[in-house]
């Protein structure tokens, strides 16, 4: 199946020269098994045309969702032009994008950052969560995130430091707050090239958990299953 990805930032210079680009990280995560990939830097204007893919991947960015950058606005539309023409998912600022184009609510949040890996419970079940979970542990870096859930918004994974981890809008799109395409030692680098920003204390514990298990690889089948179920599928158990 074709699948774009909508590119909306960039890693540190320093850093994309060792890991790859976000959209290179993301298809190393879900592969070429079947999926024939394309890739559209949304922040120079590019956007496909709905409905020439059937799935669409929107990663991460330094921006929010709130700034006033026309290119945010325009993607804000395109997401809700292309609702039942494609499959969707949204990786953090994904995520929260989507949020905004479905009625949600997004903000920079009181809780801080959110860095290293973070746990969430997993709500309800879903014939594309295979292999089943009830925890997840991602990889994440962000302040802002979903506040309020719109009313046809549905949550998969919730935690107190961020009850909207994981959405559903409709039958079509889903997406994420954390980074499965982040490897532990990309994390690891964001989080050194950032020091500054966080207490020494609070980003050696972020580092810390990136020396345990986490779940990236089986959120990676999970959007695999996602993009290759109907679209007109409920996907639900």
């Amino acid at each position: 199946m074709k699948v774009a990805i909508l590119k909306t930032g960039a890693p540190p210079p320093e850093l994309e020269a060792s890991f790859g680009s976000y959209p290179e990280m993301m298809m190393t995560l879900i592969g070429h098994d079947g999926f024939e990939y394309e890739v559209f830097d949304v922040q120079t204007g590019a956007l496909p045309e709905r409905g020439a893919h059937q799935g669409v991947i929107i990663m991460g960015s330094p921006s929010g969702v709130y700034d006033g950058d026309a290119w945010i606005q325009d993607l804000k539309m395109w997401i809700i032009g292309a609702h039942g023409r494609c499959k969707m998912v949204g990786i953090c600022f994904g995520h929260q994008i989507i949020g905004e184009a479905n009625g949600c609510d997004v903000r920079k949040s009181e809780r801080g950052w959110g860095i290293g890996v973070h746990s969430y419970q997993v709500e309800g079940r879903h014939s594309w969560m295979d292999p089943p979970l009830d925890t997840v542990r991602l990889p994440v870096s962000h302040q802002d995130q979903v506040e309020y859930r719109g009313v046809s918004t549905w949550v998969t994974l919730t935690s107190r430091f961020c009850p909207y981890a994981g959405l559903i809008h409709g039958r079509d799109t889903i997406s994420f707050q954390g980074h499965p395409e982040f490897t532990p030692e990309y994390a690891e680098a964001l989080i050194a090239f950032r020091g500054e920003r966080y207490a020494p204390h609070f980003a050696r514990q972020a580092l810390a958990s990136l020396d345990g298990p986490n779940d990236r690889e089986i959120v990676g089948q999970w959007i695999r299953n996602f993009l290759r179920e109907p679209i007109d599928g409920s996907g639900r158990i």
